[in-house]
Formats: structure tokens, sequence, C-alpha cells
């Protein structure tokens, strides 16, 4: 019996206990049934007694009394007990928590999917770095976060789209173009430009696809320099993100908006809610009226818009397009940015609470021997994502940059990430799902095969390691929803690590296989499908990271 199937035991039997007017409640739509800290006080224990005690007007362990009774009946539960100030502790029948291995195994690839989001349409926009230079470090941390969490919520049932929003006009594509034509012409980087080896890489590519593209006059040369540029850039950005195995399903230009008229729609609209005011020859957004901490400009003296106006222009196109929420992942320098988006949101007349959702990262340091790394040989100042996926493999990269809460920063040791011992998590976890896989391939030769669900006798695993691991598998379900409820990737991966742990432990004290000339039998294959049930729960759980779970290391 899963969890989820316990949870509806559960509310079944408080439905009973209503029925037969025992109590007088509304029945909980939501049960929370978990493992207990303490394994000696059950498999499953569940504060539903004291949840419905206030509004029952009744103690809380009466309560609990009346629903254990209704629960001893359950086939599936071989005892309930009553704890402390109401908690009803719960051990399952011998058989019932071994069906946890054979509904994983069955569900395959769906075991631990729910459709909790079903329904629900997502835009989550994340890495966007500008197309001036490289994938940095703190954008690989997006990058990983970022798919990760898509995975997620599609896990849950929403349908996601990844876009990434680049920023290919404004001052900042203007420097950049200067930077190209002075790498190409042998002048000094501007001082507002780009440095680095990549600024000399793509001229030098744009003048040799753009033949006499150095003797046209300089306006000429910007124009090229400008659209030939962030086009390679771009790619390069692309393929640099596809090669840590983060694929976009768009890539939005800030261009289009303007090009567009979006701006100036967005603009109207606002003026049309009556939020928007003229002074000192600008016109602004009373985002203070949201709670922001002061106005906002949407249009400069000079008339040009601000990157604000943009946002608004972007946000009200993502809403056009149908997302019911829209998810931006930011880096620690953007935290100040959160109240004015708010703010904007709530004056377009949608609800910030449930249409906008900002994420913001820390940073991420590389240490190799206690010592800051600074690795990028094509600018001295920053780390690139080739860089540190060149040092520790895209595996190690992705799995160590969602292991910790994105509001946590990041000391990533290099030393620790690239070895091959269990001290490196990424190398615990895949170790696990290669040893089980080394198993059932050793299952095979002897001729053992899981074989029919149905003759499966779940009754067999009762050992305590046995059910150590059944209930972690048991909480694989509970663990995506509720990591991607809380945009929390990382829970995924401190939950692979104990896994792994509890399977190591139940490897090295259960023996699975028959030996020598013994027969394989009923307990034998019982823990064949044990084990092909945790490998199938590793194997998730790493796709959930965009982590390969090996058959071989």
């Amino acid at each position: 019996m899963t969890p989820e199937q316990l949870r509806d035991v559960v509310r079944t039997a408080v439905r009973a206990v209503v029925d037969r007017g025992a109590l007088s409640v509304p029945v909980p739509d939501d049960v929370v049934v978990e493992r207990p800290k303490n394994p000696d006080h059950g498999d499953y224990a569940t504060n539903v007694a004291m949840r419905l005690a206030k509004p029952a007007g009744r103690p809380p362990r009466e309560v609990a009394e009346l629903l254990a009774e209704e629960l001893r009946a359950h086939d599936g539960i071989a005892s309930v007990d009553v704890a402390g100030p109401g908690f009803l502790n719960l051990r399952l029948a011998s058989g019932a928590l071994g069906t946890i291995a054979v509904r994983a195994v069955t569900a395959g690839e769906a075991y631990g999917r729910t459709d909790v989001l079903a329904g629900e349409r997502v835009n989550l926009e994340f890495v966007s770095a500008n197309p001036t230079g490289p994938v940095t470090l703190g954008s690989t941390r997006w990058a990983a976060v970022g798919d990760a969490l898509a995975r997620l919520l599609e896990g849950s049932g929403a349908a996601v789209t990844r876009e990434y929003y680049f920023n290919d006009a404004g001052a900042q594509i203007d420097r950049f173009a200067r930077s190209l034509q002075a790498a190409a012409t042998g002048e000094p980087v501007p001082e507002d430009g780009y440095a680095g080896d990549y600024v000399a890489d793509i001229a030098a590519r744009v003048v040799a696809a753009e033949p006499g593209l150095l003797d046209r006059d300089d306006a000429e040369q910007l124009v090229v320099f400008r659209a030939r540029g962030v086009e390679l850039m771009f790619d390069e950005i692309k393929g640099s993100l596809a090669d840590f195995g983060v694929h976009f399903d768009v890539y939005f230009s800030e261009r289009t908006l303007h090009e567009a008229g979006a701006l100036e729609k967005a603009v109207a609209r606002l003026r049309d809610g009556g939020h928007v005011f003229e002074a000192d020859g600008a016109v602004w957004l009373r985002t203070t009226d949201f709670g922001d901490d002061k106005d906002r400009v949407l249009v400069k003296a000079d008339g040009e818009p601000t990157y604000f106006a943009a946002d608004c222009a972007y946000y009200l196109d993502k809403r056009a397009r149908g997302f019911d929420r829209v998810v931006i992942m930011l880096g620690a320098d953007h935290s100040g940015y959160v109240g004015r988006y708010k703010a904007l949101v709530a004056a377009i007349g949608d609800d910030p609470d449930s249409h906008l959702e900002i994420l913001i990262g820390q940073m991420v340091n590389l240490l190799r021997h206690g010592e800051p790394v600074r690795m990028s040989k094509r600018k001295g100042n920053f780390v690139l994502l080739s860089d540190l996926v060149e040092a520790v493999g895209a595996d190690a990269a992705r799995y160590a940059l969602a292991r910790a809460s994105v509001d946590q920063p990041i000391d990533l040791d290099l030393d620790l990430w690239s070895r091959q011992t269990n001290d490196n998590p990424v190398f615990y976890v895949q170790y696990a799902h290669a040893r089980i896989s080394s198993v059932l391939r050793n299952a095979a030769d002897l001729g053992m095969a899981l074989g029919d669900a149905a003759d499966v006798d779940a009754a067999q695993l009762a050992h305590p390691r046995e059910s150590d691991l059944l209930r972690a598998i048991g909480e694989f379900p509970r663990i995506l929803s509720t990591a991607a409820e809380l945009r929390a990737p990382h829970r995924v991966a401190r939950y692979l690590e104990e896994l792994a742990g509890t399977y190591h432990r139940f490897y090295d004290t259960c023996r699975v296989l028959p030996r020598g000339d013994e027969e394989a039998g009923p307990l034998n294959v019982a823990r064949l499908w044990l084990c092909a049930a945790t490998a199938v729960v590793l194997r998730n759980g790493l796709d959930v990271l965009g982590v390969h779970a090996p058959e071989r290391m």
C-alpha cells in the first residue's frame, strides 16, 4: 500500500465515522500521512484526529480512538496505535508495504508523477542571459535549476513552456557592436565595451562572413557587427546550453516587442487604467499605489522607453499567449526588482500572488583546494558554463547546482565533484543505480526474471531493511509534488541520496540472488522486484535533475 493509497484509506475511515454519526465534521480533502521519525512508532503516522478535534468539539485522543477502531478493520493495516496528543501510528499488514515495489516497477517512468497541476499553463523564464557574452556560472545555476523545475512542474501535470528572453535591443547591444568593431580593426576596447578572447573570435567570424566589411563606413559596419555578432553569440549560447542538456521551447526577442509597437500599447493600457502620470518630461507608472517603494519611469524625457516598459509589454505578451502563471528566475542582483514587477502586474489588473512568481537565486563560487577558482581563458574575471562542465562533467555540474536551495549561495568544490568516490553525492546516487543494474544483469544470467506482477509474493519483504527501502520508495511521489509546490528541486537530490544509502544498507544485509546451485525462491524474486523498484525511482529522480542513470560505472 502506497502513502497515496493509505491517505485514501484514512479519508474513507473518517467518512465512515461521520456517516454513522459518531463525528459531525466535514470530511477533509487532504490528509497528511507521513513516515514517523522513529520507525518503532510504525510505518506511517497521521495527525488527522487532531485536525478534526476542534470542529468536532471533542478531545483529540477521543477522535483518534474512533478513527483507530475503523482503521483496524482494514485488511491492509496490521495495527493502529493512538500516541501523544492524538497521533495515529499505523503499521501495515504483511505484504501491504511490499506492494509499493510492484507498483513502482509496473508504473515505470510514470511512477512519482501526479496530476495536481493538471490544466495549469506555466511560462517558466530562466537563464535569459544577454547575447553579449558566453553563459557564465551564475546563469549556469539557473540553467540547472530552471530545467529541473520545469521537469518537476510537468511531473505534477502542468503544461510548461521553457522560455529564454534575450535583450537584443538597447544600449548593451550597441556597446557589444562597438566592441566587435574595435576588435576587428585593432582599436582599444571602448571604455564601456566588452573584452575577452570571445569578442575577437566573433569579430573575426563576422569579418570572414562579410567580405569588404571593414571598407564600409562606420555606421554600416556597426549595423553588420550588431546583427551578425548577436546572431553568432546567441548560437554559441544555445550550443553551450544544449551541451548542458538544457533546451528551450521559446527564444523571445526583446526587439520584436519594439518592432510590433507592444511597448506603446502597454503604456496606453496602463494609462487607461489611471496609473500613469507625467513629470519632469518623462512618463511614469504610479507603482507606489501597489506597494513599490517609489514610482517607476516608463518613457524617459528623451522619448526612449525604459527596460521597465519592455518588461510590461513582455508580461502582457505572455498573458495574451494564455499562460496562467508567469514564473521568472533571476539572479541575486535583481532582488530589488520583485516589488516593482509585482506592482506592475497589479496595475495591469492581474493578481501578483497568483499570476506572477519571481525566484531569486544566490551566487555560486568555485573552489579548488579550498581556494577560489578563476578558470576562464576567454575573460579573466568570470567563469563559464563550459569551464565547469570541462572540470567536473555535465552530470556532476547539474546535480551540484540543483542540490542546494536557490536562496543559498553555493561553494562548489571542484575536487569533491570530480572524484569517483562515495563522498561525491552524484557518484553515490549514480553508483546505486549501476549497482542495481549489475544485480539485474546477474539475475538474468541465472535465468531469473521479474515475471508477472500478480505472481510476486510481496509478503516476503518483511525484513526491517526491506521495510525501510519500501517506505522510502513510497515517499517518492510526495517528494516530487512537494518539490514542485515549493519550487525546490534540491529536495529531490537530497531524497535520492537518502534512498541510495537506504538501498546500500539493504543490499549489504539482504541477499538478493541465490548462491551456487540454490534455486531462486519467492524471496529472491520479491527482492529482485525491490531492486528494480529502487532503480525506477533513482532513474526517475535523476531524470528530474537532468542527470543520467548509468548502468555501469
